[in-house]
């Protein structure tokens, strides 16, 4: 099974970004984590893009904030998918993170979840991984069967309770 990357630009954002690795190794997905910055550390990020494939990736979750140029810097140095975790900070809310993750130039594509969106960030590394792994295909079938299953019993106890 390939691996995942998770690459986040500070070790403030660890709080959030281990919510993607818990994800993973939930689904039993290996994976690697790292601090690169795409301003402080660039020839490290560069370097670990370059040559994510080759050491066994099959995708990469890049989490950045403010500036947020991680997931961009990472995207322009390999052809592996790239998912970006635009991280809130007390500033913009995550707004500018947001905003710099997906303003992308054509040829560079960068997948982007939602601010602070790491569970969602593991879980489509993990779809982009089951498009070749059948036994991780039918984790995310159960996944979801339960998912639903969780939502119609608290719709069951919702009813119950409310309508008349």
């Amino acid at each position: 099974m390939k691996k995942v990357a998770i690459i986040m630009g500070s070790d403030s954002d660890l709080p959030v970004v281990s919510k993607a690795a818990d994800t993973l190794k939930q689904f039993g997905v290996p994976y690697e984590l790292h601090i690169y910055s795409a301003h402080r550390t660039p020839a490290e990020a560069k370097a670990f893009s370059e040559t994510a494939r080759e050491k066994g990736f099959g995708c990469i979750i890049a989490a950045a904030g403010m500036a947020a140029h991680l997931a961009g810097a990472i995207a322009a140095n390999t052809t592996l998918p790239v998912i970006g975790i635009p991280m809130k900070s007390k500033y913009l809310d995550g707004i500018d993170a947001l905003l710099s993750t997906v303003q992308m130039p054509s040829g560079i594509p960068v997948a982007t979840v939602a601010i602070d969106g790491a569970v969602n960030a593991a879980l489509l590394s993990i779809e982009i991984l089951a498009v070749s792994d059948e036994e991780l295909s039918k984790k995310l079938a159960d996944k979801r069967a339960s998912d639903t299953k969780t939502v119609l019993e608290k719709n069951a106890a919702a009813e119950k309770q409310y309508n008349f």
